[in-house]
Formats: structure tokens, sequence, C-alpha cells
């Protein structure tokens, strides 16, 4: 029982946690970034809608706001225009990081049960463990997820991002250290 337990919450941790931060990571790169009204662009179809939408609110006297998308919505930045980014891709991520965040309850759910089954739940790198993985899952549902959803609604200079990045960047440190955990076990009996 613990030789499949084990097996369970590795393979469970590589896959959904890995790819979660994998995800995470990823995501600020192809995140769409608002583009100001004066900056050209090399497609003449798109600039003259810019230019348009310039003239419109000239005369209405109003200020121009980013545009909320649905995350479903099928838009695609060109390549040449914003580099490597590419909402189609952003979404992706960020689908991953929510489906792959949920699944990865599977890792602390087992390795409850693992510890139990080895009656090892009252050593401190368990009880470590379980806090940072508490940590983490939090940071993932409350600050990384949301935070991700609202730069695809309303893309912005790219500040988000960078937070973004460096939450994912947290995000990944917290579990480099519960893996360390696991292997040196400190403070563990026998």
């Amino acid at each position: 029982m613990e030789d499949v337990l084990l097996s369970v919450h590795v393979l469970a941790a590589i896959v959904f946690v890995g790819g979660s931060a994998v995800a995470a990571s990823l995501f600020p790169r192809y995140a769409p970034i608002a583009v100001p009204p004066d900056v050209g662009n090399a497609s003449t179809q798109q600039g003259s809608v810019s230019a348009r939408q310039e003239d419109v609110h000239r005369h209405h006297g109003t200020v121009p706001t980013t545009p909320v998308i649905p995350l479903d919505a099928a838009v695609d930045s060109p390549p040449e225009s914003q580099g490597v980014r590419n909402r189609a891709v952003a979404v992706a991520l960020h689908r991953i990081t929510k489906g792959y965040g949920i699944f990865g309850i599977v890792v602390p759910v087992v390795g409850i049960a693992l510890a139990l089954v080895q009656g090892r739940m009252g050593e401190i790198w368990i009880s470590v463990a379980l806090i940072l993985t508490a940590a983490a899952g939090g940071l993932l549902a409350l600050r990384i997820y949301p935070c991700q959803r609202e730069v695809l609604a309303r893309p912005d200079d790219g500040a988000r991002l960078r937070k973004l990045s460096m939450l994912a960047g947290i995000y990944n440190l917290v579990w480099a250290v519960v893996v360390v955990l696991m292997i040196v076990r400190p403070g563990a009996d026998g």
C-alpha cells in the first residue's frame, strides 16, 4: 500500500504541481500587453483602425480605455507586432494553471494518507511541508490565477505581468523547498 501511495504522490507532484508551475511561469511571456494608442503598427489595416479610434475619442472628448476581451475570444496578435506574445498560448497556459492546480490537490491528500500509513504524521518536516503546500495552493488560487484572468481580460503596460512573474517564482520556490523537505526529512524518526 505504501508503494502505491508513494508512487501516486510523486507522479501527481511531477505532473500536476510541475505542470501548474511551468504554466504559471510561462504565462507572463505570452500574455498580451496593451499597446499605447500612439504606437504605430506595421499593419496598415490595424493602423487605420487605431487612427479612426483616436479621431472618435478626440471628437467626443473621451479617453480611450483598454477593451475587455472574453477569455474564450479567438484573438491572436501577429507575432511580428508583439514579439513572442500570443493570446491563444496565454489562454491555454491560464487553463493549464487552473486545471493542473485543481488536480494538484491529489498531492497533499495522498501525502497525508501516506504519512498516516507510515506513522509519520507528527514529524516536523511533514507539518512544515503541509504548511508550505497550503501556502503554495493559496498563492496559486488566490493570487496567480485571478491575476492571470485580469491580464487576459484587460491587458496593461506589463506591470501585472511583472507581478505575476514574481508570484510564479515564489510559487516555484515554495515547491522546491517542499521537495527538499521530502528528500532530507529533517527531524524524521528513524
